[in-house]
C-alpha cells in the first residue's frame, strides 16, 4: 500500500528523508486501516461505530502499554514508533473521531463546523509529521493546521461529484444559500453564474488559507521542506485547474498529470531557493 494512496498525507515520497519513511508509512497506515472502516465495505453505521470503537480501544492499548485487542501488530508498530518519536495520541484519537463523524454526519452547516472537522480530520497528519522531525513549536503548528485544513478543503472542492454519489456536501450549506445554489446543481452538474461565483468564493477561500500556512515550508530545512514546499504548490496548481476548467469540477474533475508535477517541481524549488513565496503566489492571489 503507498502511503500517497491517502489523500490527506503530505508525503512526496522521493523528497521525503529516507529515515522517515517507514514511521510515516506506519502512521499513515494506522489512518489508512481506520478510515477505511467508516468509509469501506458494507458493513451498516452501527457496526461501523462498534469497530471504530474497537481501533479507539487500540489507542488505549499503546498509550497503556499493553497488547491492542485489534490490529495487534498494527498497533505493536504504532507502539514504537510513539516511544521512538515521542509522538502524541491526540492527533490518532482526533482522526478517529472524524471519521466515525463522516459515517451518518453528509452536510455542514457553517464555516465553524466544517472548520472542526477539518482541524481532526485533516490536521493531526501535519502535526504528526512535525513531532516526527522534532519541530512541533506553536508557530509551525499553526502553519501546519493552515496548510492541512486547506489541503484537505481543496480535496473536497476537487471533489464534489465523487463526494455527491457517497452522498455528502462539504461546501457549508451557508455558502450554498449565500449564492443561491441548491444540490440541484450538484445533482444534475448544473454549473451556471451561481455555482461559479460559488466556487471562485471557495477557491478563494482555501487559497487565502494554504497561502497563510506556506511560510512553514520555507522555514522548515532540508528535504523536508522541499517536500512541503511541493505540498502547497501541488494544492495551489489544483485550485489553477479549477480555475481553467471554468469551475466545472463534474466534467473536468482537475488531476495533476506529468507537466503539472513538472510546473509544480519548478515552482517548489524556485520557492525553496528564494526563501519566501516569490512574486508567482502573490499573482495567484492578485
Amino acid at each position: 500500500m503507498e502511503v500517497d494512496h491517502y489523500e490527506n498525507f503530505p508525503v512526496a515520497s522521493i523528497l521525503l528523508p529516507k529515515r522517515l519513511r517507514a514511521p510515516v508509512g506506519v502512521i499513515y497506515h494506522v489512518a489508512r486501516t481506520a478510515d477505511d472502516i467508516a468509509d469501506e465495505g458494507v458493513f451498516d453505521p452501527a457496526e461501523r461505530h462498534a469497530r471504530l470503537a474497537d481501533f479507539r480501544a487500540g489507542l488505549d492499548a499503546v498509550a497503556a502499554g499493553h497488547s491492542a485487542p485489534v490490529h495487534p501488530m498494527l498497533f505493536e508498530k504504532l507502539a514504537g514508533v510513539v516511544a521512538e518519536y515521542g509522538l502524541p495520541l491526540t492527533p490518532f484519537y482526533d482522526l478517529v473521531s472524524a471519521f466515525d463523524q463522516d459515517i451518518e454526519t453528509t452536510r455542514y452547516a457553517d464555516w465553524p463546523a466544517l472548520m472542526d472537522y477539518c482541524r481532526r480530520s485533516a490536521n493531526p497528519v501535519g502535526r504528526l509529521m512535525l513531532h516526527l522531525v522534532d519541530a512541533g513549536t506553536p508557530e509551525n503548528l499553526a502553519d501546519s493546521d493552515a496548510i492541512c485544513t486547506a489541503l484537505q478543503i481543496i480535496n473536497f472542492w476537487q471533489d464534489v461529484g465523487i463526494d455527491w454519489k457517497k452522498g455528502r456536501i462539504y461546501m457549508p450549506l451557508c455558502d450554498l444559500e449565500r449564492f443561491k445554489v441548491t444540490e440541484r446543481h450538484i445533482d444534475q452538474q448544473i454549473c451556471d453564474n451561481a455555482w461559479r461565483a460559488l466556487m471562485r468564493h471557495e477557491i478563494d477561500h482555501a487559497r487565502s488559507m494554504i497561502i497563510g500556512g506556506a511560510p512553514l515550508a520555507v522555514r522548515l530545512p532540508g528535504r523536508f521542506g522541499l517536500e512541503l514546499c511541493s505540498v502547497v504548490q501541488g494544492g495551489l496548481r489544483i485550485l489553477e485547474k479549477i480555475e481553467q476548467a471554468d469551475y466545472d469540477v463534474f466534467r473536468k474533475r482537475p488531476v495533476l498529470n506529468s507537466l503539472d508535477w513538472a510546473v509544480i517541481g519548478v515552482r517548489s524549488l524556485a520557492m525553496r531557493l528564494r526563501g519566501r513565496l516569490g512574486m508567482q503566489l502573490r499573482s495567484v492571489v492578485s
